[in-house]
């Protein structure tokens, strides 16, 4: 699920804040796109398509998601749902 996720990423343009090869699985560090919002896109995601991701923490507060693949989230169901969703809140 994990690639599958980086992949379906990629595709939208959004990157890794972890240096490659330091990725982890289930838990994904991902930038935010120039020019979202962060609250009101992670706001969307949980009104309009029932998903929750994290925001950054720290220094990276503003900067960065957090999308985890941990259990039932961890399906090809909702890795696509996660990226359509996406394509549609940073277009």
């Amino acid at each position: 699920m994990h690639d599958r996720l980086r992949t379906g990423l990629k595709e939208i343009g959004i990157d890794y804040v972890s240096q490659e090869g330091h990725h982890l699985p289930m838990l994904n560090a991902v930038k935010i796109p120039d020019g979202v919002d962060d609250a009101k896109a992670r706001r969307r995601l949980l009104d309009d398509w029932g998903i929750e991701i994290g925001g950054g923490l720290g220094d990276f507060k503003g900067k960065a998601w957090r999308i985890g693949l941990m259990g039932s989230s961890s399906s090809t169901r909702n890795v696509d749902l996660v990226l359509t969703a996406l394509r549609k809140i940073v277009a």
